[in-house]
């Protein structure tokens, strides 16, 4: 099990979301905060961005990983997330 943090960033994206998302991206989120990096659809970024991502729809969840925590730093459409 992992600790799961949010920015104050990614508290604002998540707010601004559509419900339907939000529920998506809320389903993801707890699935990070039990798997970690191992969770569906997460890839690694390569720099200069680094970090993760997690794809939901046409959304992605931008985070980093540490032993035991995962710091949520984005949650962003695609197009705006890079």
């Amino acid at each position: 099990m992992y600790r799961v943090l949010l920015k104050t960033s990614a508290k604002k994206d998540l707010d601004t979301l559509p419900v339907k998302v939000r529920s998506k991206v809320a389903l993801a989120i707890d699935e990070l905060s039990r798997m970690g990096i191992h969770a569906r659809h997460v890839k690694k970024l390569q720099p200069p961005i680094g970090g993760f991502r997690q794809r939901v729809g046409d959304y992605r969840i931008l985070f980093d990983h540490d032993e035991e925590l995962v710091v949520i730093y984005r949650i962003s459409k695609r197009a705006d997330a890079y």
